[in-house]
């Protein structure tokens, strides 16, 4: 009885996906900061991230209005930036797939966010209300 537990257990942690990333704004910031992410920005990205995702890498929002879902630790459209997995057109602006915006590893998160701010600027994200203005200092995440 024992081992067919131990078997049914091993099968279920293979099938079971891993749970998604779940940062904290001082993570966050360093992880930033050692992509190139500049230091004046950081506690904006942190901020968005607070609100759009609560930190999680692994968050797909529902639906919105148009149809179009929002990817990552980010919450990016993927009307715009990238290619949904059910094969809904999409600009992909950021020329990768949504499952990408998903990853435990949030580069590709980070460049595409920072492409989506290059070219849209920070109201791009509906929860740039909650982060525009004085926000606390990131630097004790340095310290």
């Amino acid at each position: 009885m024992r081992a067919f537990i131990v078997v049914v257990l091993a099968a279920l942690a293979l099938a079971t996906p891993a749970l998604a990333r779940t940062m904290d704004r001082c993570s966050l910031a360093k992880e930033m900061a050692k992509l190139g992410v500049p230091r004046d920005q950081l506690a904006r990205w942190t901020c968005i991230a607070e609100h759009e995702s609560s930190y999680r890498t692994g968050v797909v929002g529902p639906p919105n209005s148009d149809g179009s879902n929002d990817y990552g630790i980010f919450q990016i459209n993927d009307r715009y930036w990238c290619q949904p997995p059910n094969g809904k057109k999409s600009s992909n602006g950021c020329g990768l797939s949504c499952k990408a915006l998903l990853s435990d590893d949030i580069t590709k998160s980070v460049r595409c966010a920072q492409k989506v701010l290059q070219q849209q600027g920070w109201p791009a994200w509906s929860t740039w209300k909650f982060c525009n203005g004085h926000l606390p200092s990131i630097d004790p995440c340095f310290k």
